[in-house]
């Protein structure tokens, strides 16, 4: 008896252990959330009206103009695959990872190439160069150790530069799209090529209808593949906000489970604690009477 009370003694202690652990991450990721949301809720709205301007911009634009709204016969397709760089975020990385595996078999279904441009460790691991997924020239980088502007634009410009090249001729950006701290929402989002968006809130006129200024060729050399790189860098701040809500709901919820199996266990040391004094005074009752008798 004394080598179980032992074991559920150890076994309380580690659950002790695990607990502070997930309460501890639980607060550290509570602290990251509020940035993190704090960034994405000041650049969404800006993002998704851009977004809606340079579709309905670049429908305007010439073939020749357009480089980024020629719509080809998809031979190739990218997918941009967002996770994180660290698990122990519940089911998030795996609902980034199905998606874009579900639009590699859809692809290869119709007889087109699909390659994988994985950004995280996570992503990095489920595709790695060795699978011939990889784009070629593509240096995997960690893109979340220090996100920001400069970075993400350098990985938007190779996805540009491919795609007017021919590398490509379609890209999506797979990722988890964050609405609040417990819910993430996973996300096949279109990033080339450029098509204009339905809005049955605005008039057709309305959305068709610009005045270039100074002129079209530096709307086409600056500001589309400017407002590009924030839809990349949007996708990024969603799926990093989205990581740490995850992350702090699943600590949250191993922090309850170890309290619940903590009581448990408890519960099994006193009853087992009570079973042995309760042996012990029988054995010791039992032999004074031998005495006695």
């Amino acid at each position: 008896m004394a080598g179980g009370l032992k074991e559920v003694r150890e076994r309380i202690g580690s659950v002790q252990n695990t607990m502070q652990i997930t309460s501890a991450m639980k607060m550290v990721s509570a602290a990251k959330l509020r940035r993190a949301q704090d960034a994405i809720t000041r650049m969404r709205p800006y993002a998704e009206k851009i977004q809606s301007i340079l579709a309905n911009v670049s429908a305007t634009l010439d073939s020749s103009e357009g480089v980024f709204s020629q719509e080809r016969n998809v031979q190739t397709a990218l997918i941009v695959c967002i996770t994180s760089d660290r698990g122990l975020c519940g089911a998030f990385n795996n609902y980034s990872l199905k998606i874009a595996r579900a639009a590699i078999e859809e692809y290869e279904v119709k007889g087109v190439k699909a390659l994988v441009l994985p950004l995280g460790k996570k992503a990095i691991e489920a595709f790695p160069s060795s699978a011939g997924r990889m784009p070629e020239g593509f240096e995997p980088v960690a893109i979340f150790a220090d996100l920001n502007f400069n970075v993400s634009s350098e990985v938007a410009d190779f996805i540009m530069q491919g795609f007017v090249n021919g590398n490509w001729d379609k890209v999506e950006i797979a990722y988890s799209k964050f609405k609040n701290a417990a819910v993430q929402i996973p996300t096949n989002e279109a990033f080339l090529p450029l098509v204009p968006q339905e809005d049955e809130t605005e008039d057709s006129s309305s959305q068709t209808e610009y005045i270039f200024e100074p002129n079209r060729e530096e709307i086409v050399e600056n500001i589309l593949p400017n407002a590009l790189k924030t839809q990349l860098y949007k996708a990024l701040l969603d799926s990093h906000a989205a990581e740490h809500g995850a992350r702090m709901t699943a600590m949250h919820s191993a922090t309850e489970n170890a309290g619940e199996l903590l009581n448990e266990l408890k519960i099994s040391y006193n009853k087992a604690r009570q079973a042995a004094i309760t042996t012990e005074i029988l054995e010791i009752v039992a032999g004074s009477e031998a005495l006695e008798g």
